[in-house]
């Protein structure tokens, strides 16, 4: 004890012992001591001196502290102080103080080596995956933070060993449900660590639930308001969805977006907001954009679009943005996000256009943008914020794009002026003295004009007043006499992209820029001078606008054709100087930046030059563009003579596939008729199977009527007698004979339409197997109509049985009429022997003429189903003529359909022979001619599957 006194800093006679040989002792103590309590003390002294002697410790006792993890683990005390002392050794969290001291020693790689030491065995990681399962709060926590710290030193290596050791991964998911706080938040730091840039162990830990967890402790913690402990959950929830498509998947169909929303729900008062709670909403708004970043695939980046759209979560983001009171980091931030909710999602995009601003008058959010990104006062990333959110909401929108052009056009402009649209409000940025703002608004307004031609040519109507007394110019006029003042790069830029834009796939609009005498010459001196770096730039777009106008030049102006703006370019500048030039723009710094994504993010004001659009535009016309200018006149007309030739041919194969589709849907409405046909007669078949129910019932009492009769035949006799005594029995028998002789005559007539029926039916099948050779594609309805006779054939077979076995009981019951007269004439002779039998005369009488009535309703009864089956006989007839007119018409369309058909296929082949030889030809000159077969797959996949579809309805 006077040993650890000494070491504990006590007083002691003699010289102090140094350092390391302090150290020394206390490790053979730990090695050599046989009582728990002396090596307890001696691992306490060593924690005490990790701090102050990091490095003697870490050579000198790690391997003795391992022993000691692995040897006593029944005493958590010195468990504790081990991990604490590995801790206090490997970890690189000092104090500022030591930092100071160590700074020297280089503290961070000193960690770093001590890490690998640790790990060179895989057992050290393995036992402290076992020692984090203790519940023990003085071996638990040390273990967490230990194993944190490992994973900062040697991420990938200890990844790896965790990944391969059973149950490490869901070892340490098990934090997340510790009760004590300390525990469970050193357990997010953990997972922040482990889960970085490891995909499978990013998978493993999210089907282990930790979504659900970490939402919870969010809520627990309340949402945005909450501390430090949100933000960490946060950056982890970054590490499970970032670049991880399985994850976000897995996110979005657990229904977890939904429990975003609240994270967004701000209120009135925004004054104050903690730096806490601006940093917790800064990661939460990165967790949405996470998933429907641009870069995600676009399957997955709009079914998730889509459920923010549906839970509110679009609605509450809007919100924030038109809110007062929220920080600008945030509020930019909000723009972001609602850039890439929006993007590309039609739904959407009309929510986000119908969003009004809470002014008086109300204004839409789209205006409120953008006055602020064209004003200057305004930060440099908000601007940048709000273009890219104007450039999301016309991406892929074809309507938003023509609500924007429409505010420019003469006949929709507010001539009171009370309203300002979002076309003033690009057109006064485009012509204002900042530079940026001309940047800003130059590039919004080529976003208008994305892939759509009709709007590049509504925009050459747009008319500017540029000053009282003036006539007005063109919006395109302006655009090019503000390039020949001289102005800033950064504006000059802006507008040659604009007009690039406008420019490609449009031939009107370089007709209208060629028609102006100044704009070539202009092009033409500005490539072919000789200037500095910066403005090679404006050079290299010069020559892109030249080789547009070349390129979409459709000989309108015979001043300005085709060759001899190639003749001009090798006069006064040269093809391979042209050529130069032009690759200056690819080969810009700022260029390659932009082409990276399309969120436009820039250090600074001046290195905004690209827009990530118009990066594509100039790789795809960089290279056709070049290939023209090397082209004769000759090769110039064979290549306009194709263009024609397969313009014309797509226009022919567009009609075809109209009339197509036409059929189809002539088709279609036969398929809904037949099948209405057929469910009206399943309706009849379901009521004849209700008539033959009814009728066996009959028969079952009439059956059970003949037995009870024939039991008794003295009985019968004394019925015979009765009704000769009364004068009953000669009417009721002639009553019958009546009755069976209408019975006889309406079956003969049945039977008479039945063979008429038979016949039809047999003409029908005859036309159906005559029509067996036509055209395959009309076959599934023709099959319909056939179908549906057979069925009609067989519901008459029914009826014929049904009427064989009515005529059956009608000769059953002239049988028993001729048994009735057999009876009366045997019971004229026993009129003298009346009076024996007077006695019971009377009693007989009233049980004959109850029999008879029974007989008489039950007659009545067959009468009347006989009726009913007559009608429906008659509404099958009426059926069978109707499948006759249908049938017959079918037939005449079927003929049409093949004469089209084959007019159709004499066409394409005569087309497609046509084109191969163009091809052919276009080929020999050298030019790469794209198949019509890449193209037109597509659509003849879609009608494939149209057709299997309807094979599958049919059949079905």
């Amino acid at each position: 004890m006077n040993f650890l006194r000494g070491v504990m800093g006590g007083p002691s006679a003699g010289p102090q012992p140094s350092g390391a040989d302090t150290i020394q002792k206390l490790c053979d103590r730990v090695a050599s001591s046989t009582l728990l309590d002396d090596r307890r003390d001696a691992v306490r002294a060593l924690k005490s001196l990790s701090k102050k002697y990091r490095l003697e410790v870490g050579i000198q006792a790690m391997e003795h502290l391992i022993h000691v993890l692995e040897t006593d683990r029944s005493d958590s005390e010195i468990i504790g102080y081990a991990l604490d002392t590995l801790y206090n050794v490997i970890s690189n969290d000092l104090e500022e103080e030591e930092q100071e001291e160590n700074s020297a020693k280089q503290v961070d790689d000193l960690g770093s080596q001590f890490t690998e030491i640790f790990i060179k065995q895989q057992e050290n990681v393995t036992l402290l995956l076992t020692l984090v399962e203790e519940f023990d709060f003085h071996v638990r926590w040390p273990a967490v933070k230990l194993l944190t710290s490992l994973l900062k030193q040697q991420g990938p290596q200890v990844q790896q060993i965790i990944l391969v050791s059973p149950m490490g991964v869901s070892r340490l998911m098990d934090l997340l449900a510790d009760s004590r706080e300390v525990i469970r938040n050193d357990g997010v730091l953990l997972l922040q660590q482990l889960t970085k840039s490891n995909a499978a162990i990013q998978k493993i830990v999210a089907f282990e639930n930790a979504f659900e967890r970490l939402l919870d402790i969010i809520t627990e913690e309340g949402n945005s308001d909450g501390g430090i402990v949100v933000e960490d959950c946060l950056l982890l929830l970054q590490n499970l969805l970032k670049n991880n498509n399985s994850n976000q998947n897995f996110f979005k169909e657990g229904s977890y977006i939904q429990r975003m929303k609240p994270w967004f729900e701000v209120g009135d008062d925004n004054c104050g907001w903690s730096a806490q709670k601006v940093t917790n909403l800064h990661l939460m708004l990165q967790l949405v954009r996470v998933l429907v970043s641009p870069t995600n695939p676009p399957g997955a980046t709009s079914s998730c679009q889509k459920a923010m759209f549906h839970c509110g979560l679009l609605q509450q983001l809007c919100t924030i943005l038109m809110a007062t009171g929220v920080p600008a980091d945030i509020l930019t931030e909000t723009i972001n996000t609602v850039s890439e909710v929006i993007r590309g999602c039609q739904t959407n995009q009309d929510y986000f256009a119908s969003v009004n601003a809470p002014s008086n008058p109300p204004r839409p959010a789209i205006v409120v943008l953008l006055m602020s990104m064209v004003n200057e006062r305004q930060p440099f990333v908000l601007r940048c914020a709000v273009l890219y959110c104007f450039q999301c909401f016309l991406y892929k929108n074809q309507k938003g794009q023509g609500e924007i052009v429409s505010t420019l056009l003469p006949s929709t402009i507010d001539a009171t002026g009370n309203s300002v649209s979002a076309g003033q409000l690009l057109c006064g940025g485009l012509f204002s003295t900042d530079s940026l703002s001309n940047w800003c608004a130059a590039v919004a307004l080529a976003h208008a004009l994305q892939e759509n031609a009709t709007l590049k040519e509504q925009l050459l109507r747009v008319q500017l007043a540029t000053s009282i007394g003036n006539p007005p110019v063109s919006l395109l006029q302006q655009c090019t006499n503000i390039l020949s003042q001289g102005s800033k790069v950064q504006t000059r830029v802006g507008l040659l992209m604009l007009l690039c834009t406008w420019l490609s796939n449009c031939s009107i609009a370089v007709t209208h820029f060629l028609h102006n005498p100044a704009n070539v010459p202009f092009l033409t001196g500005q490539i072919a001078e000789n200037l500095g770096e910066e403005e090679q730039l404006v050079q290299g777009l010069c020559a892109l606008l030249l080789g547009i106008s070349i390129y979409y030049n459709d000989n309108s102006l015979e001043n300005y054709r085709k060759e001899k703006l190639k003749q001009l370019i090798e006069k006064r500048i040269g093809r391979e100087n042209f050529i130069e030039k032009l690759g200056f723009i690819s080969k810009h710094e700022l260029y390659s930046r932009a082409a990276q994504k399309p969120q436009p993010s820039f250090s600074s004001p001046d290195h905004m030059m690209f827009d990530h659009e118009f990066t594509k535009l100039v790789k795809e016309l960089e290279g056709v563009i070049s290939k023209a200018i090397y082209k004769s006149s000759e090769e110039d007309k064979k290549e306009e003579e194709v263009k024609k030739t397969l313009e014309q041919h797509d226009n022919i194969v567009t009609h075809y596939k109209k009339v197509i589709r036409e059929q189809d849907q002539e088709l279609e409405e036969l398929k809904q008729r037949i099948n209405t046909l057929t469910s009206q007669n399943e309706q009849l078949q379901a009521t004849v199977t209700q008539q033959v129910s009814q009728i066996q019932q009959h028969k079952d009492q009439y059956n059970l009527l003949k037995v009870q009769l024939g039991k008794d035949p003295q009985h019968h006799n004394s019925h015979g007698d009765t009704l000769q005594m009364n004068g009953i029995q000669t009417e009721e028998v002639s009553k019958l004979k009546e009755e069976l002789e209408e019975w006889k005559n309406k079956h003969e007539l049945l039977q008479g339409q039945l063979k008429e029926k038979d016949s039809v039916i047999e003409k029908l099948n005859s036309s159906q197997l005559e029509m067996g050779a036509t055209e395959q594609s009309l076959q599934t309805s023709r099959f319909g109509g056939l179908e549906h006779s057979n069925e009609l054939q067989k519901e008459l077979e029914m009826l014929r049985s049904q009427i064989q076995l009515q005529s059956a009981e009608i000769s059953k019951l002239q049988m028993e009429n001729q048994k009735l007269q057999v009876m009366n004439t045997a019971a004229d002779p026993m009129l003298g022997d009346s009076g024996a039998t007077a006695a019971t005369s009377s009693e007989s009488e009233a049980r004959l003429e109850q029999e008879i009535k029974e007989l008489k309703s039950q007659v009545k009864a067959l009468s009347e189903e006989k009726e009913s089956l007559k009608q429906q006989l008659d509404s099958s007839t009426s059926t069978v003529a109707i499948l006759q007119d249908k049938n017959s018409r079918l037939e005449r369309e079927v003929a049409e359909s093949k004469k089209e058909q084959d007019d159709l296929l004499v066409l394409l082949a005569d087309q497609d022979q046509k084109i191969a030889a163009q091809k052919m030809k276009l080929k020999d000159f050298g030019v790469a001619v794209e198949d019509e077969d890449d193209t037109e797959s597509g659509d003849q996949g879609d009608e494939d599957e149209d057709g299997d579809e309807e094979e599958q309805d049919e059949n079905a």
